[in-house]
């Protein structure tokens, strides 16, 4: 998937545990590995703006586009 989500890299720099992120975000932390490990297919914008709110960060700290590899594969949905 072309997008990262760099989660784990702004709770290393707040020194903050991701147990500590989902209490704070009210998720639970079964929910934010999910989106840590990148299985997430969406994201709210309310989880996002809780997330940038509880890390002191800008969604552009934590979301990261990539593109693919293989320049020959199409877009979902194409």
């Amino acid at each position: 998937m072309p997008i990262i989500i760099n989660i784990d890299v702004m709770l290393a720099r707040r020194k903050m545990s991701s147990g500590e992120l989902a209490s704070k975000i009210g998720i639970t932390p079964a929910n934010l590995s999910i989106l840590k490990c990148g299985k997430a297919k969406a994201i709210r914008i309310s989880t996002l703006d809780a997330v940038c709110s509880a890390l002191a960060c800008q969604p552009g700290d934590i979301l990261e586009y990539r593109p693919d590899e293989d320049p020959s594969t199409p877009p979902s949905g194409a």
